[in-house]
């Protein structure tokens, strides 16, 4: 397939990822929209595939996804973060970009639709074992691997 043929392609996909995830979206845009009034500030950031909304003032800080609306609490979603294995301690990883983790939420949301919250909860919630989770962080470090379960290997072996 052509460079123009894959373009258009990642875009009809995305376009139906958004399309997939719109209840959750729309969730996200009630919270944000709800939150102007109190000094939040809203932005469309394309390379995150998302509206962001920063300076929510309730909750207990960093940021939270739904589909495609990032809500943030703090002043920028370019800040700095540690990833989840780093604050519970398990390991020793440079800071990441909140943007970066929550770009990864987005990828998450845009392929699951509205499977991704019960998933997610299934998964144990907000917490370092949660596969999501650990998937934004890794995405975070890497650029890579926002999808949380690995893929299945392609030499024959079973894992």
């Amino acid at each position: 397939m052509s460079a123009r043929g894959l373009r258009a392609l990642r875009r009809v996909l995305g376009a139906l990822g958004i399309a997939w995830t719109l209840p959750n979206t729309l969730a996200g845009l009630l919270a944000g929209l709800a939150a102007l009034p109190f000094g939040a500030r809203v932005r469309l950031r394309r390379r995150d595939l998302a509206l962001v909304f920063d300076a929510v003032p309730w909750g207990p800080g960093g940021a939270l996804t739904l589909g495609n609306v990032i809500l943030h609490t703090g002043d920028s979603i370019d800040s700095d973060c540690l990833t989840y294995a780093h604050r519970a301690g398990l390991c020793e990883q440079p800071a990441v970009r909140l943007a970066d983790h929550e770009r990864a939420h987005v990828l998450q949301y845009m392929s699951l639709g509205p499977l991704f919250l019960p998933m997610y909860f299934l998964c144990g919630g907000i917490g370092v074992r949660n596969r999501f989770e650990r998937a934004a962080d890794r995405y975070a470090l890497t650029g890579r691997g926002w999808w949380p379960w690995p893929a299945p290997p392609t030499d024959g072996r079973v894992d």
